[in-house]
């Protein structure tokens, strides 16, 4: 019970109604059991990936690991050719989210007008919606054939380039939404001072509002990083097929995604190799330590370079 005492003498109880309270300890228990089932989840599918992941490790031999290709039927694992693949096409996405996604955000929130902002940010978040299929098939139909053939004349149909392209416009969504929530909330009062200096409206939004947000703007881009990472339809569907060690972006490529993907369609015990099917937690695992490893550095360096207004 909390008391309290006037000036008079006269104790007051500040606890409130006893139904009141049990209903907000009820509200907070629901709460902190979802949060507990949450937690347990993500426990639960660390500790399936790991014990999977030590199985196939013990079965095979770690030479095995770098052998000629990523062949996991035939007990070929060449686990760099997934990650080389991975990256390639995570490099050709961020270098089309990057530069459309910060473009949007600089836009809507420094020269949108408030009308045009609330029609266009829904509009560009509209591409986060569309399934990640329907652009694997874009990128099959439309990007490879009519872009990147028409760009490079010798390039296979299920290549890195159109499937990294399809990320890239997958990804653009992602981007400019945090970018411009970390411009926005940049004080205004920093915008009239170098607009009462002098400065153009561009020159505010690169060297005074874009600094000011860089931690946020860091924070989208390894976000978005993530998700290209992560995205497995449209590299299933454009990026090809091809297991072997490739760096030419014009050729296939298998994924680390791609590859799980590809891996277990038809059953959940694939055929082949007895340790084909342990590979695919191997791989999972070694996604999940690496988009974890992105996201422990996103807040390392939002915590760094985070400034308090």
């Amino acid at each position: 019970m909390v008391i309290a005492k006037t000036p008079g003498g006269t104790i007051i109880d500040l606890s409130g109604d006893i139904r009141r309270r049990r209903r907000e300890r009820l509200v907070k228990a629901v709460f902190f059991a979802a949060a507990t089932f949450s937690i347990l989840i993500s426990l639960a599918i660390v500790l399936a990936l790991v014990g999977k992941a030590s199985s196939f490790v013990s079965s095979i031999e770690l030479n095995q690991l770098w052998a000629d290709g990523w062949f996991p039927r035939r007990g070929r694992f060449q686990l760099p050719a997934l990650l080389v693949h991975s990256l390639i096409i995570t490099g050709i996405a961020m270098l089309v989210a990057v530069p459309f996604g910060l473009g949007s955000a600089v836009y809507l929130s420094e020269y949108a007008r408030s009308g045009v902002r609330r029609v266009l940010k829904p509009t560009l978040e509209i591409l986060a919606g569309i399934p990640s299929v329907v652009l694997g098939f874009f990128a099959l139909q439309f990007i490879s054939p009519n872009i990147v053939r028409g760009l490079f004349p010798g390039a296979q149909s299920a290549n890195l380039l159109s499937a990294g392209i399809a990320v890239g416009i997958l990804t653009v969504p992602l981007v400019a939404s945090v970018a411009e929530d970390a411009m926005r909330a940049v004080p205004l009062s920093l915008r009239e001072a170098s607009y009462g200096l002098g400065a153009k409206r561009w020159h505010t939004a690169l060297r005074v509002v874009f600094p000011a947000a860089i931690s946020g703007i860091i924070a989208a881009m390894i976000l978005g990083i993530s998700r290209a990472v992560g995205e497995t339809m449209v590299v299933a569907l454009a990026a090809g097929l091809n297991g072997i060690l490739n760096l030419n972006p014009i050729e296939g490529g298998l994924t680390m995604t791609g590859a799980m993907a590809n891996l277990a369609v038809g059953s959940d015990q694939v055929a082949g190799d007895v340790s084909a099917f342990q590979s695919l937690f191997f791989v999972g695992l070694v996604l999940f330590a690496l988009t974890l490893g992105l996201n422990v550095m996103s807040e390392r360096l939002v915590r760094r370079y985070r400034q308090r207004y």
